[in-house]
């Protein structure tokens, strides 16, 4: 099982394609197996690397209370290590938060930055409008915190997927290999919990990333990312927003043929 060790912990990693480096950085609860549905098409113009992030499946989990910030320093020993600099990198939820941050901190290693739905509430907290939805959704998160707490992974999962996620009735609906990474991985969705930054990120330092950037959100998705992903494009100096019709929070697993030709297009004209 290939590890790469980078600052002191083992990440699994599988390398794809030749062409121009392109880094797909998952989400929480996930693993590198939910970008499966996309890899094959990129992978026949680009070299691309997925990964599992530290204390998801394949790798490796430290103990102790973890950070964004690792996770994007693990982004850049993955970056380097493979020589892959400057890379195009695609981020989705916690995985875009991670790109982004690394971004704004390292923007020599970018060659282009795409990501879609960050979870980065905290930069529109102060929005009239979705506060009454955001406490909603803190709520639900609550929730889901007590199960894992309780070490009710199966139920925290499922209720994050139907209540935070991806609305009523999706977790039946999901490939049994996802719901067991969901399960796998829920004790570091509850340190990613715990992790004060984990909704923020410095939209003061994020103008020192000058490459093109696409941020994307789905028409499906609740009102809090169009908001994210607005914010997001008037701190970034090349941003391009679009929506992607009928996605939700995971288009690259519900709409794989959608999302390729979205970012493709997109990295053709990087």
């Amino acid at each position: 099982m290939p590890l790469a060790r980078v600052n002191g912990v083992g990440l699994y990693y599988e390398l794809a394609g030749d062409g121009d480096p392109l880094v797909l950085v998952h989400g929480s609860w996930s693993d590198h197996l939910t970008w499966g549905s996309v890899v094959p098409d990129l992978a026949e113009r680009y070299r691309v690397l997925v990964y599992d992030r530290r204390g998801h499946s394949r790798s490796e989990r430290p103990e102790g209370q973890g950070s964004r910030t690792e996770d994007e320093q693990d982004l850049a020993a993955l970056i380097e290590t493979f020589d892959l600099a400057p890379a195009h990198v695609a981020g989705n939820s916690f995985g875009a938060s991670t790109a982004l941050g690394l971004a704004a901190r390292r923007p020599e290693l970018f060659r282009s930055l795409a990501a879609h739905e960050p979870p980065l509430m905290g930069i529109v907290a102060e929005d009239p409008d979705l506060r009454p939805l955001m406490r909603a959704m803190g709520e639900k998160l609550e929730s889901v915190r007590a199960h894992l707490r309780a070490g009710e992974d199966l139920a925290g999962a499922e209720q994050f997927v139907d209540e935070v996620a991806l609305g009523p009735g999706n977790w039946e609906q999901l490939p049994d290999w996802l719901r067991d990474a969901l399960v796998t991985n829920a004790p570091t969705f509850l340190d990613e919990l715990a992790d004060p930054d984990w909704l923020f990120l410095d939209l003061a330092r994020l103008p020192d990333y000058t490459g093109p950037a696409l941020l994307t959100n789905g028409t499906e998705s609740p009102p809090w990312f169009p908001a994210i992903i607005s914010r997001l494009g008037e701190a970034l100096p090349r941003a391009e927003v679009r929506e992607l019709a009928g996605a939700g929070h995971v288009p690259h697993v519900s709409h794989p043929e959608d999302y390729v030709r979205s970012l493709t297009g997109f990295l053709d004209a990087a």
